[in-house]
C-alpha cells in the first residue's frame, strides 16, 4: 500500500525533473544564441539571407521532431495521440503562432522598414531596455488567453524581473535613459505584445489537448512556419537566392548558429508542455545575464554595477516566483 501510495508522488518528481531540465537546456542555448548571432556577421552585417537561415530552422525542427516520432513508433506503436494523421480543427491553430513568429523574426532581423523606423526614434540602448516590456505583456496575456491568475507575490517578482533586466541592460556612460517620446513607446509596445501573444498562443494550442504527442504539435506548427519563411524569401530574397545561391554567404558560425536557433524552439515548446510561459520568461531573462558574463572573455565586455545590481533583483525575482504558484 506504501509503494502504491508513493506512485504519484514518483510521476510528480519525474514531471518536475522534466521540467528542470529542459529549462536548464533552454537558459543554456538561448544564452549562446546571442553569442552566435554576433559571430556569424561580418563587418557588422549579415552575409547571409536572413529568410533562407530561418527556414532551414523550421526545417530542422521539423526533421528533428519527425525523427523523434519514429523512434515513439518504433517503441510504442503508432496511438491516437501520436499518429501525424490528425483533423483540419486541430491543425488549423498552428499558421497563427507560425505567422507571429515570421513577423517577429524578420522585425528583429531588421527586414522591415518597421524597426527602422523604431530606431528613429529609440537609440539602440533603449530599444533593448523597452523590449523588456515583453515581460509585463507575457503576464497580463498569460491571464487573459490562458485563464491563469497570478498571485500577487508573482506579479511583485514579475516586475522586479523587468526592473532587474532593465538595470543590468543600463549604460552608466550614458546620461538620457529612456527618453523616447511617444512614437517609440507605442512601438516597444507593440513589439512587447506581439511576443507575448505569440508564446502565450502557442502554449494554449500545445495544452490544449495534454496528451496529444509534443512531436506531433511540434511537427505541425513548424511545417506552417516552413511554409510562410518560404514565402519570405519568395517576397524578400527570391533575387538574391536566385543570382548567388540558397547557401550564399553560409559559414561554420552560421550553421551552428541554425542549430543552436532549431534546438532552441524545441526547447521552448517543451518547456510551454510541461511548465508555462512564466518559465520561458524566467530562463530568457537569466540567459541574458549568462551572455553578458561570456561576453566578458570572449567580447571584452565590461561588467557595471549597474549589471550586478540588475542580476540581484532578477534573482530575488526568480526566488519570489519559486515560492509562489499559479493558481486559477
Amino acid at each position: 500500500m506504501a509503494a502504491i501510495g508513493a506512485m504519484p508522488e514518483i510521476g510528480g518528481f519525474r514531471q518536475k525533473s522534466r521540467r528542470s531540465f529542459v529549462t536548464l537546456i533552454l537558459t543554456v542555448l538561448t544564452s549562446s544564441q546571442s553569442i552566435l548571432i554576433v559571430w556569424s556577421k561580418r563587418a557588422g552585417k549579415y552575409e547571409y539571407s536572413v529568410t533562407t537561415a530561418n527556414f532551414l530552422v523550421e526545417a530542422l525542427k521539423c526533421a528533428l521532431s519527425l525523427v523523434a516520432l519514429l523512434r515513439i513508433w518504433r517503441k510504442d506503436g503508432v496511438t491516437d495521440d501520436n499518429r501525424l494523421s490528425t483533423t483540419w480543427d486541430e491543425v488549423k491553430v498552428y499558421p497563427i503562432p507560425a505567422a507571429l513568429y515570421l513577423v517577429k523574426n524578420l522585425l528583429q532581423a531588421g527586414l522591415y522598414c518597421f524597426l527602422y523606423y523604431i530606431f528613429a526614434y529609440v537609440d539602440a540602448p533603449g530599444y533593448q531596455i523597452l523590449k523588456n516590456l515583453n515581460i509585463i505583456s507575457t503576464g497580463i496575456l498569460y491571464q487573459i488567453i490562458l485563464k491563469r491568475k497570478l498571485t500577487e507575490i508573482q506579479w511583485a517578482a514579475f516586475i522586479l524581473l523587468c526592473a532587474g533586466c532593465t538595470t543590468a541592460q543600463l549604460n552608466p556612460s550614458s546620461d538620457h535613459v529612456l527618453q523616447a517620446p511617444l512614437q517609440g513607446w507605442v512601438m516597444a509596445i507593440v513589439m512587447a505584445l506581439l511576443s507575448g501573444f505569440a508564446g502565450v498562443y502557442t502554449e494554449a494550442i500545445i495544452k490544449k489537448r495534454p496528451s496529444r504527442n509534443i512531436n506531433v504539435q511540434n511537427f505541425w506548427l513548424y511545417v506552417f512556419g516552413m511554409i510562410f519563411n518560404a514565402f519570405a524569401i519568395m517576397t524578400q530574397d527570391f533575387d538574391a537566392v536566385m543570382n548567388d545561391g540558397f547557401f550564399h554567404g553560409y559559414s561554420l558560425i552560421t550553421v551552428l548558429m541554425i542549430l543552436n536557433h532549431a534546438l532552441s524552439g524545441i526547447a521552448v515548446s517543451m518547456v510551454m508542455k510541461y511548465a508555462d510561459n512564466i518559465v520561458k520568461v524566467y530562463s530568457t531573462s537569466v540567459a541574458m545575464l549568462l551572455t553578458a558574463v561570456v561576453s566578458v572573455f570572449l567580447f571584452g565586455f565590461h561588467l557595471s554595477l549597474a549589471f550586478f545590481l540588475g542580476s540581484t533583483v532578477v534573482s530575488v525575482a526568480i526566488y519570489l516566483h519559486s515560492t509562489s504558484k499559479a493558481r486559477r
